[in-house]
Parts: structure tokens; C-alpha cells; sequence
């Protein structure tokens, strides 16, 4: 049992003081960033599944 609080003193000690969080400005960067990327991926997923669904139709119509 005390390896456990150890283990849950030193995890909140190293989260509390030995990290070293991003600014708000680092952040909201960080989330457009992830954001548009992740609307490019979505697109060329949905335009190569539209295109492979124009295939098969053209293929087995």
C-alpha cells in the first residue's frame, strides 16, 4: 500500500511541479492546428471514397 501513495505523491509532485505547460496562446495554436488538419484528412478520406465508389459503380453497372 505505500508503494501506491509513493507512487501517487511522486506522479502529482512531477505533474504539479516538473511540467512545463503550454501558454493559452501555444494552445489555441496548437488546436487549429489539429483542427484543420484533421478537416484536410477528412476531406481526402471522403473525395478517395467517392472516387472508389465512382469506380465500382462504373466497373459492376
Amino acid at each position: 500500500m505505500n508503494r501506491i501513495i509513493k507512487y501517487c505523491k511522486d506522479s502529482y509532485s512531477e505533474l504539479a511541479h516538473n511540467t512545463t505547460w503550454p501558454t493559452r496562446q501555444e494552445l489555441t495554436h496548437s488546436a487549429i492546428v489539429v483542427l484543420f488538419a484533421s478537416i484536410l484528412i477528412a476531406a481526402v478520406v471522403f473525395a478517395e471514397d467517392t472516387f472508389f465508389e465512382w469506380i465500382m459503380g462504373f466497373i459492376y453497372h
